[in-house]
């Protein structure tokens, strides 16, 4: 425990001088009592012997506290703070513009997404991907919240859909910033392994999330992708839109034919200690983003502690004196 004002712990000194001044209160009252005869007196004292101290003890404590609370003290407590990355990464792809959504996949993930950012504090940064056909970093990982959001609805719909590609250049964003080596020429054949996973740097809470709405239709495989974001203690949380049995939808007046690799979502999320969710409709997308938050983290921090003290020193004066008052009618 550290002190603001330090100087006024020289206030503690006032206690032995009370605490003699109570002695000697008590003396002259015994004596007082034996000198006249008071019987009544007498007997009063032996009989409430055992707690007539109470009251004085409690209000020896309370002055004592409230001195430490003058010199404005300071303790180490490890405080709640939500903080961390999050990549927003969204496919893109052409089904991403299927209707079955209101008003299309992408424009209600947008939505969401935009929700999701509004409510973070400023402790959260995050970061928008793009990857259809390949993967582009749009926002580096950001407290701006405006920047981010007009990153998010700059997206428009592309070509194919690399899961893989989204992750690595979701894992490149967040080396971006917190000085990690960037993943390099990916393939399979440079998959980390063994999988050995390592603290975040930092202590930060390094989050992606997925959002796809059809199958990985091009290399390489995004499950050996995901060992990456093992290895370096990301977590991914996988959402998939539509339909996991597969459906028809309509893209710019073209029916296709999507289905989400379910399989896939849930070895991703499942290897990096992620969740995975569906979404069926815009209400449960919506939902999805309101149960994904960034983790708690507490950090060490030296916080005054003053009001805690000065609190504690007024009930216990109060106790004090409230005792002394039904026992003796009297305040100590």
């Amino acid at each position: 425990m550290s002190f603001i004002w330090s100087q006024m712990l020289w206030s503690l000194i006032a206690i032995p001088l009370l605490i003699l001044l109570y002695l000697r209160m008590q003396k002259r009252r015994t004596q007082l009592a034996l000198r006249y005869g008071s019987l009544g007196l007498v007997q009063q004292s032996s009989t409430v012997n055992s707690r007539r101290h109470i009251p004085a003890i409690l209000f020896l404590l309370g002055m004592i506290i409230l001195f430490i609370a003058l010199a404005r003290p300071q303790m180490v407590l490890g405080l709640p703070n939500r903080e961390g990355i999050v990549i927003l990464a969204f496919d893109v792809s052409g089904s991403m513009a299927a209707e079955d959504f209101e008003p299309n996949r992408l424009e209600a993930a947008k939505q969401v997404a935009i929700d999701f950012v509004e409510r973070q504090p400023s402790t959260v940064r995050v970061g928008v991907v793009a990857f259809s056909e390949g993967g582009f970093s749009v926002q580096l990982p950001s407290n701006d919240q405006a920047a981010i959001v007009e990153s998010i609805q700059r997206l428009t719909p592309q070509r194919g859909t690399s899961l893989a590609n989204g992750i690595v250049v979701s894992l490149n964003t967040i080396a971006n910033v917190t000085g990690q080596e960037p993943i390099m020429g990916f393939d399979e054949a440079n998959v980390p392994a063994p999988l050995v996973p390592v603290e975040p740097i930092e202590n930060e809470s390094a989050v992606i999330v997925l959002l796809t709405d059809g199958e990985n239709n091009m290399e390489p495989n995004p499950v050996e992708a995901a060992r990456f974001a093992y290895e370096r203690g990301v977590r991914i949380h996988t959402i998939a839109v539509g339909s996991v049995e597969g459906t028809t939808v309509t893209v710019n007046g073209v029916t296709v034919f999507t289905q989400v690799d379910e399989a896939a979502m849930q070895q991703i999320s499942e290897l990096t200690g992620g969740l995975y969710f569906n979404a069926q409709n815009e209400e449960e997308l919506s939902e999805v983003y309101e149960s994904i938050e960034p983790n708690f983290v507490f950090d060490p921090e030296e916080t005054e502690v003053t009001s805690v003290f000065a609190g504690l020193s007024i009930l216990i004066l109060l106790v004090g004196g409230m005792l002394s008052l039904l026992w003796f009618s009297r305040v100590p």
